[in-house]
């Protein structure tokens, strides 16, 4: 049952974090990647996370490795929880779900990897070695366990270092050799770690943190090590807990122990689980999907007001053709609302660099995406920068380079199927030129290179106007720039610019402002600019 609970938890409550995993990595299963994540410690951690983050793709199969994870970790705490207290691990058994709960808050924030879930097992499956190894033969085991559990799954050996210290004080009665052996434990995994430091490239304190755990190498996460250390104290303290005789007491103790830690984890979640900040990968999901759709309809039950937010559901409202009648249905932040400045930001650039991509400005999509990969702070690629770099280059006739990213994708499982169906693309321009996606974005993009200035995106809208007056999304975005910058003699010469065209193109802001404009100097606005409503409804004449 905690098994289907943690599933639907993740499943059904926050899918995208599972999205938002899983685009940050690409995990190409070949002997030059593996070895690489192999040659420094916790690398086979690493590796078996971003092997099941690739499943993320699908928020189901992403929800069922969590579940498993999650409950792996509780078998594993509940049998060493036997080992150490006997009968009193029975009556307490409920606080075995404790180290899962702490580690489903844990994954709340976005930066902790899968890396660290795996090693915390690969660290609990060691000590559940060491207590089934006889007591003779566990000197030798830990001299082989210590530095191979270091390589493998990273700092996380101090902990299963700890454990076995403390196993050893436990012994009664206590004798000189088990202090001397839990002190020569302890300094033989932190030797490990020291020693390591002259054979990887990374600074001593990094691998006390541990290299993958965690994708901003700078933070200190003390949450992961308060884990670590709860998860030695839970096992130790077993031996001393008191184990009610009575079946029927013992069950009472652990329903009421049952009870605590789940009002207790939802007290703590709302502290972990930043509303606002799931807000933001969620339209960013809905982005990466093209479901605008989706983004109108989120939108119209919260109003958005973050930039990305309202970024995206402008870019949502222009797909469908709705940004010139319900631009001012929701906040608008300024003109950044239509096209965020540049940032170096992992997390901000891929969303902005969508808008570009439809917009038709290919090569600026593919700065931004390649700038959002680079900008990862855990030196790892992104799929789906990857899968736009791919496109880019396919749409700009760069096919060699298109096909270098391509046989990086056709590695991987989910989206092995979408390389190989674009690999048929590459060098057939009829077949291109036909696309949905492909062939509309060359007839969009502009072919002339060229550096320009965040600060006259307008005049770049103007000039996708004027290469294809279909662009529909440069025509929006045109209209509402000067809106949004509260100029309205710029917009009434874009306007007259746009009426030139013949588009017959005058939704309900554009009759507003024009309207507007008219009132300021005091005139009647034609009746076929301005509908008679239209005017009413601003004047009141």
């Amino acid at each position: 049952m905690s098994g289907v609970a943690v599933f639907l938890f993740w499943w059904l409550g926050y899918p995208v974090m599972t999205a938002y995993q899983e685009q940050y990595q690409l995990f190409l299963p070949d002997g030059d990647y593996v070895c690489h994540l192999l040659s420094v410690p916790d690398g086979l951690a690493r590796c078996i996370g971003e092997y099941f983050v690739q499943f993320y793709i699908s928020h189901a199969l992403g929800a069922l490795v969590l579940a498993v994870v999650l409950v792996l970790v509780q078998r594993l705490t509940g049998r060493l929880m036997k080992t150490v207290g006997g009968v009193a691990a029975e009556a307490h058994y409920a606080l075995s779900f404790l180290p899962s709960l702490l580690l489903c808050l844990m994954l709340a924030d976005e930066s902790v990897l899968l890396t660290f879930p795996v090693a915390l097992l690969m660290g609990l499956a060691a000590m559940e070695l060491y207590e089934w190894v006889p007591g003779r033969l566990r000197a030798y085991l830990i001299i082989i366990l210590i530095p191979c559990l270091y390589w493998m799954a990273g700092p996380v050996v101090l902990m299963t270092a700890a454990y076995i210290a403390l196993r050893l004080l436990q012994d009664k009665p206590l004798a000189w050799k088990s202090v001397v052996g839990a002190l020569l434990v302890v300094a033989y995994a932190v030797g490990c770690i020291v020693a390591s430091a002259r054979v990887v490239p990374y600074p001593l304190e990094r691998l006390f943190r541990g290299i993958d755990y965690y994708r901003f190498g700078e933070v200190y996460f003390s949450l992961l090590a308060v884990l670590m250390v709860v998860c030695v104290a839970l096992l130790v303290v077993m031996k001393w807990l008191p184990g009610p005789s009575d079946r029927r007491l013992r069950w009472l103790t652990g329903v009421a122990e049952g009870v605590v830690l789940l009002v207790v984890f939802l007290l703590l979640r709302p502290w972990f689980f930043d509303a606002r900040k799931y807000e933001v990968m969620e339209y960013d999901y809905l982005v990466r999907c093209n479901d605008w759709t989706g983004i109108i309809a989120k939108a119209e039950k919260k109003t958005p007001d973050l930039p990305m937010s309202v970024c995206a559901t402008n870019l949502a409202l222009a797909m469908k053709g709705q940004l010139g009648d319900r631009a001012f249905d929701f906040y608008q932040n300024g003109t950044q609302g239509l096209l965020p400045a540049f940032e170096r930001n992992f997390s901000t650039l891929l969303l902005t660099g969508e808008a570009y991509w439809q917009l038709g400005l290919v090569n600026t999509a593919q700065r931004y995406a390649f700038e959002a990969m680079e900008a990862i702070p855990c030196y790892a690629k992104s799929c789906r920068a990857v899968k736009r770099l791919a496109e880019t280059n396919l749409v700009n006739g760069q096919y060699a380079v298109a096909r270098k990213y391509l046989l990086m994708l056709e590695k991987t499982v989910a989206y092995r199927k979408w390389a190989r169906n674009t690999m048929k693309l590459l060098g057939d321009e009829q077949a291109i030129d036909a696309h949905p996606v492909y062939g509309r974005m060359r007839q969009l993009r502009l072919e002339d290179d060229f550096l320009f200035s965040e600060q006259e995106l307008d005049k770049i809208m103007g000039q996708l106007l004027m290469h294809n007056p279909k662009n529909g999304m440069a025509l929006q975005y045109l209209l509402l720039y000067p809106l949004l910058e509260r100029d309205i003699n710029k917009f009434m010469n874009y306007m007259t610019y746009v009426d030139g065209l013949k588009l017959g193109y005058r939704p309900r802001i554009c009759q507003e402002a024009i309207a507007f404009a008219f009132a300021q100097r005091g005139q009647q606005p034609p009746q076929a600019v301005v509908n008679s409503a239209t005017w009413k409804y601003l004047t009141g004449r």
